[in-house]
């Protein structure tokens, strides 16, 4: 029923005046003059997300023309609030960045700390998709569930990768506070079962859960800077590089950050944004320009080996101020050869190794200084703070002794040879090779500090450098800055200098408190005292706790360069030596005092206990390849039986059932086609790329199965000759010699129900494909199982009635 004179329902009266008083007592909301007009706009409280309608203050009669509109003012960040660039390259070493000591050029970074603060004591978590939840949720790594990478992700709340909605990121929280927000480059964060073009998508960048209006990049540990093909555009698979030379993804990225940079110039001039940008760089594979590996390479900044680097970088970072006058420079490690006892072919090998990840490291470090100038071109930089933090944990072991031309082959426990991998010599760092460096240069990354990546007790696993500068706020311009802290600090840094309130709910969900600290309390002060005075690190078992000065470390048992199928776990909480270090007078963790303070150490063991079990640490658990291969939730559980017809392109994960997973098992592949008057070719189904995978395929019109184990070998199967015009029924069939992992087996090609090729072949993959490419029907989008037989993106010419794929049970 209309009244003559309509205000507002009694409901949102009473709302009205908890706004107007602000809830709880807090400040209440501000709202541009004047209200309800169409220009007007409003910050909101900020603890409640999203701010919960806004009466109607206008006057409803029932003809428009008495009636007065009122429209709710668009939302805003407070007045003065910064544009927010958040930046995390990819295994970056401490030392490997030349604003931190290392000869490695990077004029970006050291235009931040030039411009702002350079922070030494930074840390991580010791690996990729651990430090990024903890970095955008303002949490402890395992409070969000990600205690190790999505890959590896287990059945416990510590470690089952899906963040948890009542610890939102920070793009959700800018975004419903009016901030336009985006991610470029690496989501290492969004649960495998759920990372198909499928969905569902709330916990993808864009989601509720992160909540980025805009996501240009890849899902999963790495992608070719090459050929990505895990690469999407919000939640759209895209293949930009196909028929597009020379095309990188590494500046592809930076082109996509600076047209949206412009474009919000443009379009919103007024409107603050904030871009996470995280780029593949460093990580495997080492994809830089040719430009930049020739650049690099004319430097000679590596003839002289790993361990003469070390005393370069340390005599650097003293020069810098970055580690005091009597910090002391950590022993070599046993299990790293010196590099004096090498041979020449493996020295000229390392060396290439390491021009490559230079010339990669320089190459996205140059990318990222275009996005910051497109910045200062726009007049903003001055207002924009901007975090650079140089790694998402120590530099990467990964390579393993002799480094790797294709990373894949390590993942399947294959080490090449110093000799297998000079083959490659030429390639090292084009899109013929997926490579990694020697663990030497890792060590020597790590400088002044021992240990690597994944390794969580030691300073060299988890200490990275960062840089940070608001030329509007932070006026000690190339200062230094000590205090401790973790990238859980960040989000609450971020809000500060916002000027927004920790939320309280969001979307509904009440929401945990944020665990780190701000920073800001550094930025006038360069001797202000640590507010970050605990904080606990795990990874895989190696563990530490961080108290005031004194750290306690639990280094791991076997070298995390050193991974074999038969890896049994060791005793987690008692197979692990502890070492105790007072950081106050040792910094880089040199001395172990545990015998000399048994008391103190048994103190920071119980600490440790008592946080891990604050924060979700336990079960503890050391395995890694185990844990990659573990079963996962599925969309279709126990699925066997896949059906097809036409194209389908860009599945990937094939091991949550999105797509059929041929490893260590027996399976069956029919293809019923039609073969058109003049012929057919083309990809009927695969799987990988020119690093590991397979595909099966008709080649001028013969049918051909090939799999590629790890580019080291090709095993195909063959017709006698080209199918004719009409129908056909093609089919692979293999034999499994299980149970076990990496078995070989017998594979059978039939066309039209006749033997055509049959043979064993003696081993196959043990534990992944090419994770950074896709399952595909009737197309081949990312890279050729083999190049010698054809080139992507070889579309099928003629039709596939139907392709059905049956698994026999998995047999690990």
């Amino acid at each position: 029923m209309w009244h003559s004179s309509l205000k507002m329902p009694a409901l949102a009266s009473v709302f009205a005046v908890a706004t107007a008083i602000g809830l709880n007592g807090a400040a209440a909301q501000e709202t541009t003059f004047p209200p309800g007009a169409p220009g007007a706009t409003t910050t909101i409280d900020g603890r409640y997300l999203p701010n919960p309608p806004p009466p109607f203050m206008g006057d409803i009669q029932t003809n428009a023309n008495q009636s007065k509109p009122y429209w709710p003012g668009l939302v805003v960040p407070p007045k003065g609030a910064p544009n927010i660039l958040l930046i995390m390259t990819d295994d970056v070493g401490f030392s490997a960045p030349s604003t931190f000591g290392g000869v490695i050029p990077t004029p970006a970074l050291d235009r931040i700390a030039a411009e702002g603060l350079r922070y030494t004591r930074m840390h991580t978590t010791a690996l990729c998709s651990p430090t990024r939840a903890a970095l955008l949720t303002g949490r402890n790594h395992h409070s969000v569930a990600t205690g190790v990478v999505v890959d590896q992700a287990t059945g416990y709340p510590g470690y089952n990768s899906v963040i948890p909605r009542d610890a939102v990121a920070i793009g959700e929280i800018l975004k419903l506070n009016g901030y336009d927000t985006s991610w470029y480059g690496k989501d290492h964060n969004t649960p495998q079962w759920e990372g198909s073009q499928a969905g569902p998508f709330h916990n993808w960048p864009t989601g509720a859960v992160k909540g980025f209006d805009y996501f240009y990049g890849f899902l999963g540990d790495d992608a070719s800077q090459w050929q990505p093909n895990n690469l999407f555009r919000n939640t759209t698979p895209i293949q930009p590089y196909l028929g597009n030379a020379g095309w990188n993804l590494t500046t592809a990225m930076a082109d996509e950050a600076i047209t949206r940079i412009k474009m919000l110039n443009d379009v919103q001039p007024d409107r603050p944004f904030m871009i996470y940008y995280a780029p593949g760089g460093t990580h495997a594979p080492h994809h830089p320009t040719k430009e930049w590996v020739d650049k690099i390479g004319a430097m000679h900044l590596f003839d002289d080996g790993w361990n003469k680097l070390r005393d370069t970088i340390f005599a650097n970072q003293k020069k810098l101020g970055v580690i005091p006058e009597n910090a002391e420079l950590t022993a070599w490690p046993d299990t790293i050869p010196e590099w004096g006892s090498l041979s020449a072919e493996e020295k000229r090998l390392f060396i290439r190794q390491a021009d490559v990840y230079a010339a990669y490291l320089a190459y996205t470090d140059h990318e990222i200084g275009r996005v910051i100038q497109a910045v200062d071109d726009i007049g903003k930089l001055d207002n924009t703070l901007i975090i650079y933090i140089s790694g998402d944990n120590g530099a990467s072991p990964e390579g393993t002794l002799n480094g790797l031309f294709n990373e894949y082959a390590v993942a399947n426990a294959v080490n090449p040879t110093v000799e297998q991998n000079m083959q490659f010599y030429d390639e090292w760092g084009t899109d013929q090779t997926y490579p990694h460096f020697a663990v030497g240069w890792a060590w020597a990354w790590a400088t002044p500090y021992q240990w690597t990546k994944e390794v969580a007790s030691h300073f060299g696993g988890t200490r990275n450098g960062m840089a940070i500068s608001w030329p509007a706020r932070i006026k000690d311009a190339g200062g230094i800055r000590h205090q401790f802290h973790h990238v859980i600090d960040v989000v609450p840094t971020i809000l500060e200098a916002a000027g927004l309130p920790e939320p309280v709910s969001i979307n509904g969900v009440a929401q945990r408190p944020i665990e780190g600290v701000s920073m800001a309390y550094t930025f006038d002060d360069a001797n202000a005292a640590d507010r970050r005075m605990t904080q606990y690190f795990e990874m895989f078992g190696s563990r530490a706790i961080y108290n005031d000065g004194w750290i306690a470390s639990a280094p791991p048992v076997g070298a995390p360069w050193i991974l074999t199928l038969e890896q049994p776990p060791a005793d987690v909480m008692n197979g692990f030596k502890w070492e105790l270090y007072d950081t106050n007078k040792d910094w880089t963790q040199a001395h172990d005092v545990a015998a000399a303070e048994p008391d103190k150490l048994r103190d920071m063991q119980q600490l440790f206990t008592m946080e891990a079990t604050k924060y979700g640490v336990f079960p503890l658990d050391d395995t890694r390849l185990q844990r990659f291969i573990s079963k996962k939730p599925s969309y279709s559980p126990g699925r066997t039986e896949f059906t097809y017809s036409g194209t389908i392109m860009n599945v990937p994960f094939p091991d949550t059932g999105t797509a059929p997973s041929l490893l260590n098992r027996s399976y069956t592949i029919t293809a019923e086609i039609e073969v058109p008057e003049g012929g057919a070719e083309g990809m009927l189904m695969t799987d990988g790329g020119r690093f590991a995978g397979y595909g099966f395929y008709l080649l001028k019109g013969v049918p051909v199965f090939t799999w590629d184990l790890v580019d080291l070998e090709r095993v195909k199967w063959q017709g006698k000759e080209a199918l004719a015009p009409g129908k056909h029924t093609v089919e692979f069939d293999w034999k499994y010699d299980g149970p076990g992992l990496g078995k070989g087996g017998t594979g059978t090609l039939k066309v039209n129900g006749t033997v055509v090729d049959s043979h064993p072949m003696p081993k196959s993959l043990p534990i992944t494909l090419a994770w950074d490419e896709t399952f595909n029907v009737g197309i081949d989008t990312g890279t050729s199982v083999d190049d010698a037989d054809y080139q992507v993106p070889f579309p099928f010419t003629g039709t596939i009635d139907k392709l059905t794929v049956k698994l026999g049970p998995s047999e690990e």
